[in-house]
């Protein structure tokens, strides 16, 4: 099966591109396709993070393993067949974090068709990828139960200050 995953680029013009990747090769492939069809320089960090249908941020798939131990999962033990189960499902990917290149990753169709060429492969473009990321407002949003009040915090009462140190001392 050839999966069919359309990418939109986070940004006020519409900028996407189409992708079709065999369902037995994984986000790490599709990764690849990404920096690929968006002319991304493949040099920095990456991680894929599931939607639900509320498009709220779930699991976070990382390029590479940052655990201390090795064992933490990648793109590369993610067959596309898993992370994209049915059409319409869909995926952030985030590049460069410092850059912030944002982008959402969606299962247009799934063909029964045999593979002619090396996937992924970029079958549409539309619109131009501008020089730099697009530019986020963040918003934070802090239920009632969430408010910051430190007048109350007993742990931050607790802390003794050291009256002999010296600034030298540092």
């Amino acid at each position: 099966m050839i999966y069919k995953i359309r990418v939109f680029l986070d940004a006020k013009e519409d900028v996407f591109r189409d992708i079709e990747i065999k369902e037995r090769q994984t986000l790490f492939t599709l990764y690849k396709g990404i920096i690929s069809a968006f002319s991304l320089q493949g040099e920095e960090l990456a991680s894929f993070y599931s939607l639900d249908e509320k498009e709220n941020q779930g699991k976070e798939i990382p390029l590479e393993d940052m655990s201390d131990d090795g064992t933490d999962e990648t793109m590369a033990d993610f067959y596309i067949k898993e992370a994209f189960a049915q059409v319409g499902d869909r995926m952030m990917f985030v590049y460069d974090f410092f850059e912030m290149w944002t982008f959402v990753a969606e299962l247009i169709a799934i063909e029964d068709k045999p593979a002619v060429l090396n996937y992924p492969l970029t079958v549409y473009r539309f619109g131009s990828m501008p020089l730099k990321a697009p530019k986020k407002d963040i918003v934070v949003d802090l239920d009632e139960d969430d408010d910051m009040d430190f007048d109350n915090d007993s742990d931050l009462n607790d802390l003794q200050i050291d009256d002999d140190m010296d600034v030298e001392d540092l």
